[in-house]
């Protein structure tokens, strides 16, 4: 069994990008990496800025993957603004489940402590402390891990192995003038780059010597070349080669104390600043405000002003993607527009030094206050996955926005405001840890008794609650109270009474639990708060159900659905069929009582919400004992360990569940015996995240739990392998989410994972294979 913070779907590898452009030359580099790696628990890829550390980094990874059977996974850092939240992000970009209130180092080392496992460190030069601290403890603590960092600076750290990645390799002179070797690295980089803009550009004898000086001027630096290649949409390679030679002899005069590939790279993007028009020098300085990308929607709102108007924005835009200052990707059927992050820093000093920083900084962070406080205005509607889907592509730039809120003088209560309207963010995905301390963070900046505060007090006291942190949710709740007495603010109370019948359900005591959820009842429908009424209907159905009350349990939870239906919202009325499910099992109807259950957790699932999950997952566990099926039941409490370690803490906020849990364990272990009990707890144990909601489920597998533990990596999950006949089919990402009822950034994790394993790069790969793979029973 695995220990605390336990992932989702296990896979080889995580995060790494799908390469859309080949990987060129670099055997050298990448073998002597490998053997590095091999006798090393750390090593640090150094080199200027635009070398291509990153690309070697993942073309390593992709190549040791098989010598890592825990997987390799993928750490971003470059959004990051500072050393606060690196161990957060390195958890989540783990996917580790673990939203309980322990430290997130402990949950890290945890997680990796008995893991044969690559860590990839990608852009730590400005976080050099925060990532050597974390990579010690990390190294001291898990034997079988190894880390590969990127830097242009080594991390300082006992037993780091440093591997200066050198600049492409270039051409020799031969003994004849004018003539040159074989095809060099920079000039290979150079022709395919080239030919990307210019599809019928070759590399011919005639101009061969013209490329291979323009790769001698750039010295061989992979980025220099590949902005310089995007310079062929408009000028010849002879006139390319020119206008380096005009702009570059004066470096050395301009720049005595640069190092000359320094000084290289910095002439290549002024020259690409220079070519730029007026409005798209503007509108790249102003972008440098986003972290992780915007799309057109964003740049409207934040970078329209002096110089470009709304009407605009749209050519300005598709003048810096034909420059390569901007890279267009798909997210959520959205074209997006990332900057390279040596790009983004170079367009932030040019916004810094025009006087607006602080002026789009500030626009940036109301654009996403704005996306938030909507989020939060349509919770209860048919829009809610795809709501929380945009709020986790856009995560790099909420986490930017609350950095502002909280090192801006005078920006506190803004803060407070936009990480209390994220609760539902936080509360689904891998959030939940990263959001209570950033609702912490708030509190302690804002100190106005004040109705933002009142709810910040409530909000958190929640996600403590969801932690089995209670006493701090009881004093969080208490002074929420106060300053909602005080002021007259009917919603604050009524939330108050809300999490204080939770608190009041999770000590057992159902009598108060359902006055208090009585009262907030009463208020929100006072205030017209759909959310908030749902919310404690479901509670209210689940007291009554534990009091025995089984007329009211079932009126309670049929009326949220009646609600959650006329708005057409799904996630309360995932949770309420939960509970009505919950009642059909307690009076005996259990086949009612599975439908409803798995019809629940099937919601859940395309949330990601594992709370919601777990609870499902636990009733369908009584299930199997109501019908004697104790093998399965012993294996769902095995898969159980994963999703509460998930969670942070077993039936989290449902603690009064805990008396059914504890009597259905007995009675698995009373009729299996020690020995089979623990047999099967194993099997269940050993299934990722993502078995083990499709064993919750009962979807047919290919290979059968008990062998759970000893399957090949690169064998599909049954829901991966009905993703990938949908692939098949020529179905988009959006078709198959809208298909399977699932979000689309699950849909997209899917196509990932299939790909990953496989072995392949395209969607056409994974039609291929699903056409040999087909048997005449797996017709669609």
């Amino acid at each position: 069994m695995h220990g605390p913070g336990t992932a989702g779907p296990r896979r080889p590898m995580r995060g790494l990008p799908v390469e859309v452009t080949s990987f060129v030359g670099r055997r050298h580099e990448v073998a002597e990496v490998k053997r590095l790696l091999a006798g090393a628990h750390l090593v640090t890829l150094t080199g200027v800025g635009g070398v291509g550390k990153s690309r070697l980094a993942h073309r390593v990874a992709a190549d040791v993957q098989r010598a890592f059977p825990d997987g390799v996974s993928l750490v971003e850092l470059a959004d990051l603004e500072g050393s606060e939240l690196l161990v957060q992000a390195t958890t989540e970009a783990l996917g580790i489940r673990d939203h309980s209130h322990r430290p997130p180092l402990e949950v890290l080392i945890g997680h990796l402590r008995d893991r044969r496992m690559l860590v990839i460190l990608d852009n730590c030069e400005h976080l050099l402390r925060g990532c050597a601290a974390m990579a010690q403890a990390l190294m001291r603590s898990a034997p079988g891990l190894r880390i590969l960092a990127t830097s242009r600076q080594p991390l300082g750290v006992a037993g780091e192995q440093i591997f200066m990645v050198p600049t492409l390799s270039l051409p020799v002179r031969a003994s004849r003038p004018s003539t040159w070797s074989a095809p060099s690295d920079a000039v290979l980089l150079f022709a395919e780059r080239a030919a990307a803009v210019v599809p019928d550009f070759q590399v011919t004898d005639a101009d061969r010597e013209v490329v291979e000086r323009i790769c001698h001027r750039l010295d061989g630096i992979a980025l220099a070349i590949e902005l310089a290649a995007a310079r062929l949409r408009i000028l010849s390679a002879p006139q390319l080669l020119d206008r380096l030679d005009d702009r570059f002899k004066f470096l050395v005069a301009r720049s005595a104390n640069e190092l000359p590939r320094h000084q290289t790279l910095r002439a290549l993007i002024d020259w690409s600043y220079a070519l730029c028009t007026d409005q798209e020098r503007l509108l790249w300085a102003r972008a440098s405000v986003f972290s992780g990308g915007l799309d057109l929607a964003a740049a409207e709102e934040v970078c329209v002003g002096e110089g470009i108007s709304r009407e605009e924005i749209v050519d300005v835009v598709a003048g810096l993607v034909d420059k390569s200052i901007f890279m267009p990707e798909d997210r959520l059927d959205v074209k997006r527009y990332r900057l390279l992050e040596t790009v983004r820093q170079y367009g932030r000093e040019r916004l810094i030094a025009s006087g607006e920083d602080t002026t789009l900084r500030r626009r940036h962070r109301d654009y996403y206050q704005k996306l938030a406080a909507q989020t939060q205005a349509k919770l209860v509607g048919p829009d809610q996955v795809a709501l929380a889907a945009r709020l986790h592509v856009e995560h790099a730039n909420l986490r930017v926005a609350l950095e502002f809120c909280f090192t801006e003088p005078g920006e506190a209560r803004a803060g407070v405001r936009l990480a209390t309207d994220l609760l539902y963010h936080w509360i689904t995905g891998l959030y939940l840890a990263e959001g209570r301390r950033w609702l912490d963070h708030a509190l302690a900046a804002y100190s106005e008794e004040d109705e933002d505060r009142a709810r910040a007090l409530w909000a958190d006291g929640w996600l403590a609650i969801i932690q089995n942190d209670l006493d701090a949710a009881v004093a969080m709740l208490d002074e929420s109270r106060a300053i909602g007495e005080r002021l007259g603010l009917e919603s604050v109370l009524a939330y108050v009474a809300l999490y204080s019948g939770m608190i009041a359900m999770c000590r057992q005591d159902a009598d108060s639990a359902i006055a208090l959820y009585e009262d907030a009842v009463a208020r929100h429908r006072a205030t017209g708060d759909q959310v908030g009424l749902l919310l404690t209907l479901i509670r209210l159905s689940l007291a009554h159900s534990y009091r025995g009350d089984a007329a009211r349990a079932v009126s309670t939870a049929q009326e949220c659905l009646a609600v959650s239906d006329l708005f057409g919202e799904r996630w309360a009325r995932a949770y309420a069929t939960m509970a009505l499910g919950v009642e059909a099992w307690r009076q005996g109807d259990i086949r009612y009582a599975r439908e409803l259950e798995q019809e629940s957790l099937r919601f859940h699932r395309a949330l990601d919400d594992p709370l919601g999950s777990g609870v499902s997952m636990e009733v369908l566990c009584w299930i199997a004992v109501a019908e004697e099926d104790h093998k399965r039941a012993a294996r769902l409490v095995g898969a159980l360990e994963t999703v509460w370690n998930a969670v942070g803490a077993p039936l989290s906020g449902f603690g009064h569940l805990g008396r059914y849990r504890d009597v259905c364990r007995s009675r698995i272990r009373e009729v299996l015996g020690d020995r089979a009990f623990e047999a099967a707890v194993d099997q269940g144990a050993a299934l990722s995240y993502e078995e083990a909601l499709s064993y919750a489920l009962e979807e047919k597998t290919h290979t059968d739990v008990s062998s759970a533990g000893a399957r090949s990596p690169s064998v599909l999950t049954p829901r991966e392998l009905e993703v990938a006949r949908l692939v098949a089919q020529g179905m988009r990402n959006k078709d198959i989410a809208a298909k399977l009822v699932i979000a689309h950034r699950t849909a997209e994790g899917h196509v990932e994972r299939i790909m990953t394993k496989l072995g392949f790069t395209s969607r056409a790969q994974i039609a291929v294979w699903v056409t040999a793979q087909r048997h005449p029973d797996q017709q669609d």
